[in-house]
């Protein structure tokens, strides 16, 4: 395995959970690099119990591996403890010094959630909501980028901490009254609930960076693991429709703390078709009872939200562009059984009417799609052990995939199960 790194190729909600406690259980590190409870990941046990993490990396529930949340991270304090305690509640606890956090992260405060939500629900003049998770991620990073943030390594200096709260309270409470006419923080508040965390929090951190680097130069099995996908990357996404982190593989070096020229095999998540929850571009997405019968059967709904995910055709065109930036060496297809019995399938090969992969909402305004139809089947594809078990309709699917976006399938989900894939 040596070191692994998972990523979405497309809007996210790929079904990377299932792929990342697949390849955990052969990791002795799982590194997580950016992102924050903004994403979710679906994990389902073999004893048939089903947990969703926002922010604890998927080896959590493996005896002995370390998991660890990198520097590029930004932690909602209150939410990593409330994953812990709905673990512990179900008899998981990781063991001493399996669970890291970098001393870099940054930590979501309450006025970073209570400023996302009132752009959400009536944004400024000039603003256009975005769709977010209402998370409060967006303005954590934006406090990160302009050097004012709160760093959990902040906690160890409490004679500090006040005199930071009440810095960044007074910029943030000027913001929430006056132009969202929303009710002020008291950041005294703030530090007291910070400090009564602390003495949880600060044990688990450390300068995770060189952990990391050491585990790769002693040749150890590491897992990186992404959140949402690289059409939502801050530089490389449908902007400004894409989440406030580097979703791709390009953002690992700095969010794990390791150098650009790490050997990884990178593996890109794909679905069979695609799903976007939110606003912003979707150039292959179907609507009307088309669409609503490719979500029920796909059950797509976010889980980190709930909300009803938008479906479409496999973009080949955006997939493409995944894999040429994230340096895809392959891809795991999920939810191909999804298709069966669906009729009509389409995949999208090209943009008419701009030139690469769109860089803004406007360019992507003048995108006409065009797709070919591909071979429907009607069998399940239920208990497949091999790819020579799929319908020939199936494998003439994945091959036209892999030609299109221009690396292999490697493996391919036809379930939620852990055992309920094919490798190839």
């Amino acid at each position: 395995m040596a070191a692994v790194c998972i990523v979405g190729s497309q809007w996210g909600d790929e079904g990377k959970g299932k792929v990342i406690d697949l390849f955990a259980q052969k990791a002795e590190m799982v590194v997580r690099w950016a992102g924050g409870n903004n994403a979710g990941h679906t994990i389902r046990l073999p004893d048939g119990r089903e947990f969703i993490l926002h922010l604890l990396p998927g080896g959590i529930f493996k005896p002995g591996v370390v998991n660890v949340l990198g520097g590029g991270m930004v932690v909602d304090p209150w939410q990593f403890l409330a994953e812990l305690d709905m673990l512990a509640q179900s008899g998981i606890e990781p063991e001493p010094g399996t669970l890291l956090l970098s001393h870099r992260c940054h930590l979501v405060l309450p006025w970073h959630r209570r400023l996302d939500r009132c752009r959400e629900a009536g944004p400024a003049p000039g603003e256009d909501p975005i769709g977010t998770t209402g998370r409060g991620i967006g303005p954590c990073y934006e406090d990160k980028a302009s050097r004012k943030g709160l760093r959990l390594s902040h906690l160890a200096r409490p004679e500090r901490l006040a005199a930071r709260l009440e810095a960044l309270a007074r910029e943030k409470n000027a913001l929430l009254t006056t132009v969202y006419g929303a009710d002020p923080i008291d950041p005294g508040k703030v530090a007291a609930d910070l400090a009564a965390l602390a003495d949880r929090l600060l044990p688990l951190a450390a300068d995770t960076d060189r952990l990391v680097r050491r585990a790769l130069s002693e040749g150890r099995e590491i897992l990186f693991e992404g959140a949402q996908g690289v059409l939502l990357d801050l530089d490389l996404g449908t902007y400004p429709f894409v989440t406030s982190s580097n979703a791709s593989s390009c953002g690992l070096p700095a969010g794990a703390g390791v150098p650009p020229r790490t050997p990884l095999r990178t593996i890109g998540i794909a679905k069979a078709y695609c799903t976007r929850v939110g606003e912003g571009p979707f150039p292959s997405e179907i609507t009307g009872p088309a669409g609503e019968a490719l979500r029920e059967a796909g059950r797509e709904f976010g889980a980190t939200t709930g909300r009803p995910r938008r479906c479409g055709w496999f973009d080949a065109v955006a997939g493409r562009y995944a894999v040429e930036v994230s340096g895809m060496d392959e891809l795991f297809l999920t939810k191909l059984d999804v298709l069966s019995g669906m009729g009509e399938l389409r995949i999208v090969t090209a943009y008419e009417g701009v030139r690469g992969f769109p860089a803004d909402r406007e360019a992507f305004d003048r995108v006409r799609t065009r797709t070919e139809p591909v071979a429907s089947w009607s069998e399940s594809l239920a208990g497949r052990q091999c790819f020579a078990d799929l319908p020939p309709a199936a494998r003439a699917y994945v091959a036209r995939i892999e030609e299109l976006v221009g690396v292999p399938v490697t493996m391919i989900s036809l379930g939620p199960g852990r055992r309920e894939v094919i490798p190839r």
